[in-house]
């Protein structure tokens, strides 16, 4: 309990009314303290560290920082008005928020808070209730948020490409980034974004039909070399110069899913093979140029690492390659090819317990099976007895 009444527990029912009535105080900047806390009250004399605190603003730093990271994101709100210490302390010490719980005002929550949390590094703005992001609040962002490092705005429909143009003048230093499903963003605001946060080492681009395209994607492998992960789901317009743009400027790509991207061919996967040698995760779902050209390429990819040294170390070979492959409806491959596939990542696996290689809707790649599934023969037969 605060002061005047003001419960601070993490399952505390503020509900969204009570946020509404906190978002009008905290745009009122005349108005220091929530309701109940600016009539002056002090708290029960205690002793921390030796020293006696009387009133709030007594409260060490680490003190207050300590209690922030105990509650959720909806009561760090609310103890930003408390008092100016805890304002203070808040906009000092956080540097994860999520907003995504909030089913109304999350622009106006933005538009208030990002000039008090210069520090933050991690920000959740998913709208799964409705679109409330506008371009506005994101510039407030770039503006204050000179720290931010992953950033989640996925399905915010309202935004246009201004919000693009913020974010790569004002965070430069983003690794991560999540803007699925915002069908409003353009190629020519994705390609000026990886001009200028060529950090990037997360990408969701998954549904943005016209933000990802091959001119956005040869931006990105030639400013975002450190990329390692990179959602194209349902991205239609992708195709083979744009992947490849991939391949050969992000060598050290860890996952690509290409989900839905119906104009790619063996040419983007042949590239990547040969020059994404740290790839553990790939999907093809519905890819149906792909044969079994490209098959046989990752197959062999796996024979030697980049310098051409045969891997001999048993763990090594275990531990590195491809992990998880989708093909589903990749109708054209053959059962041989995609077994050499198989056979190459020990990690991919058809086995129930572990998943890993999809084959969902190939009904003629039904004889593929990993290595479990022959132990699990071997281990299956019945020892003779002893004469």
């Amino acid at each position: 309990m605060v002061g005047g009444g003001v419960v601070l527990e993490k399952d505390n029912a503020f509900g969204v009314e009570g946020l509404d009535i906190c978002i009008e105080k905290l745009m009122v900047e005349s108005k220091d303290r929530v309701a109940g806390i600016d009539s002056g009250l002090e708290c029960e004399m205690m002793d921390v560290g030796g020293g006696v605190i009387k009133e709030w603003k007594d409260i060490p730093m680490e003190l207050l920082l300590r209690i922030v990271s105990l509650v959720d994101d909806r009561t760090v709100i609310v103890a930003s008005g408390v008092c100016t210490g805890w304002r203070e302390a808040i906009s000092w010490g956080l540097t994860h928020l999520s907003l995504s719980w909030c089913k109304k005002n999350m622009n106006n929550f933005v538009l208030v808070l990002a000039p008090r949390l210069t520090k933050l590094e991690v920000l959740i703005l998913r709208q799964d209730h409705k679109p409330q992001l506008e371009d506005n609040a994101v510039e407030a962002i770039a503006n204050n948020c000179h720290e931010l490092q992953d950033l989640d705005l996925s399905k915010s429909f309202k935004l246009t490409d201004r919000s693009l143009y913020a974010l790569a003048h004002g965070c430069s230093d983003l690794k991560k980034l999540n803007i699925s499903g915002t069908s409003a963003f353009s190629d020519d605001a994705v390609a000026y974004l990886a001009k200028f946060c060529r950090k990037l080492k997360f990408l969701n681009l998954c549904g943005c039909v016209n933000a990802a395209t091959d001119n956005a994607l040869k931006a990105i492998g030639y400013y975002c070399n450190q990329l390692q992960t990179i959602n194209l789901g349902w991205c239609e317009k992708v195709g083979d110069p744009g992947v490849m743009s991939l391949a050969y400027g992000c060598p050290d790509m860890r996952a690509l899913d290409l989900c839905g991207c119906v104009l790619i061919t063996d040419e983007s996967i042949i590239a990547l093979a040969n020059n994404c040698l740290h790839l553990k995760s790939l999907g093809l779902y519905f890819c149906q140029n792909i044969t079994d050209r490209a098959m046989y390429s990752l197959a062999h990819s796996r024979v030697k690492d980049k310098h051409g040294v045969w891997q001999s170390v048993k763990n090594r070979y275990e531990e590195e390659g491809l992990m998880n492959l989708n093909i589903s409806q990749c109708t054209a491959l053959t059962p041989p090819a995609v077994q050499a596939v198989c056979d190459s990542f020990p990690s991919l696996h058809t086995c129930p317990d572990r998943h890993s290689l999809i084959i969902s809707g190939c009904l003629n790649l039904t004889s593929v099976h990993c290595a479990c599934t022959v132990q699990g023969h071997r281990s299956f037969r019945i020892p003779h007895s002893a004469h």
